[in-house]
């Protein structure tokens, strides 16, 4: 084929290809036009949607790390405030954090029925990880053997004391604990002796479980 056969049937496809690229354009032009504003839109739309959550999220985190400070400070009042209108209006994981920290501000100002309920609250908080609802178990549960009875701390931990579970060594210090204060020294030995059979209970529980079983035994308790 000589180059000007060539020449021509390139030219000739270019022609093609344009009419055809004519063509589709005006037959689907008002669809293009659509999907492309549509893509700038969608585009633009995440953006700043994701600008959003990280300015909404340094607020957060700001008022946060504020309310500790002043927690820390003795400033009980002010950080109270602060932590609950986080509660309100925070965004991520800051408004359970919030509430768990206003809940330990209330337990150190003395109020430990509301700091219990607090506690107990984001417990039984089924949106909430499973971590952060353990965790307010516990806290409940270390505040009600003070103020509480041996069923009342059941309710909140005994379901986590089980094999496998990350918080069962410390659920059963507070089940241990609150046994030996009701006088229940056989169920208080066998908490404090399955601290102590768990060789992964951490050094710290495992020292107090072995005193407190030397005491069960000096008492005559089981062990």
């Amino acid at each position: 084929m000589s180059d000007d056969n060539s020449t021509f049937i390139r030219e000739v496809n270019d022609d093609l290809r344009s009419d055809l690229m004519k063509s589709l354009w005006k037959r689907f032009r008002f669809v293009i036009v659509g999907a492309a504003v549509a893509i700038v839109a969608i585009t633009a739309g995440l953006r700043g949607w994701e600008h959003w959550k990280e300015t909404t999220a340094a607020e957060s985190g700001d008022a946060f790390l504020a309310a500790l400070e002043q927690a820390r400070d003795g400033n009980a009042d002010a950080a109270l405030a602060g932590f609950q209108e986080i509660e309100k209006s925070g965004y991520g994981s800051y408004p359970v954090l919030a509430q768990m920290r206003a809940a330990t501000v209330l337990a150190d100002k003395g109020d430990t029925a509301a700091a219990i309920s607090a506690f107990s609250s984001v417990a039984k908080d089924s949106s909430q990880p499973q971590a952060i609802r353990d965790a307010a178990r516990l806290r409940a549960a270390y505040l009600l053997v003070d103020h509480g009875s041996y069923a009342d701390i059941s309710a909140e931990v005994e379901q986590l004391a089980v094999p496998g579970n990350p918080a069962r060594h410390s659920a059963r210090e507070a089940l241990g604990t609150a046994a030996f204060k009701a006088g229940d020294l056989a169920k208080a030995a066998q908490w404090f002796g399955d601290i102590a059979a768990d060789t992964q209970s951490p050094n710290g529980i495992a020292t107090r479980a072995g005193i407190m079983l030397d005491l069960i035994a000096a008492r005559g308790g089981t062990t």
